[in-house]
């Protein structure tokens, strides 16, 4: 919502209130990494992303807590991946994948690097509702209620994907020789 001296507020809880700087800063990287984790292309889950941004915005919907705000904003870039995906079907090069999932300094320790690579192979092998529902989990800290809210589902849908997920995973991880001691 525009104020009348022109700062942009999605929500004000109390006193705390959130510009689209603030929005940027804070959910711009987790936005991509969720994008690309449909697309598999930096570029494009980038411009995803800041178009999810730019629709909620011209939304001018307003929200009454941090936690609405985010899960509307992650609902709304997994609606523009999927659209994305209707007309451009391809697959992930793993690659393409070094600069945007692993962070920090890809040589300290390449034994790490070969396992993080084998994890995210099993992830990317996984069905696409699996993948979506680990990812907003365990690396963007959802829970399970968040979850239902993006994905259009029950809470009920949410446990038993998890669990088919989680069990599918494992057994991926187990067939390449990574057993959870490992990792």
């Amino acid at each position: 919502m525009v104020q009348p001296d022109g700062k942009i507020v999605f929500w004000e809880n109390g006193r705390e209130s959130a510009t689209l700087e603030n929005v940027i800063r804070t959910y711009s990287d987790p936005l991509v990494r969720f994008a690309y984790s449909f697309v598999g292309s930096a570029s494009v889950a980038e411009e995803l992303m800041e178009d999810a941004l730019a629709d909620v915005l011209l939304r001018d919907k307003r929200f009454e807590e941090e936690a609405q705000f985010r899960a509307y904003l992650y609902k709304t870039v997994r609606h523009r991946c999927l659209n994305y995906l209707r007309f451009h079907r391809k697959l992930v090069p793993l690659e393409d994948v070094e600069g945007v999932l692993f962070c920090g300094d890809l040589e300290a320790d390449t034994i790490q690097k070969e396992r993080d690579r084998t994890v995210y192979t099993c992830l990317q092998e996984l069905p696409l509702q699996y993948r979506q529902v680990l990812m907003l989990m365990y690396f963007e800290g959802f829970s399970v209620e968040e979850i239902s809210t993006i994905l259009s589902r029950s809470k009920k849908q949410v446990y038993n994907l998890l669990a088919r997920a989680k069990a599918s995973m494992k057994t991926s991880l187990e067939k390449v020789g990574i057993t959870y001691e490992i990792l």
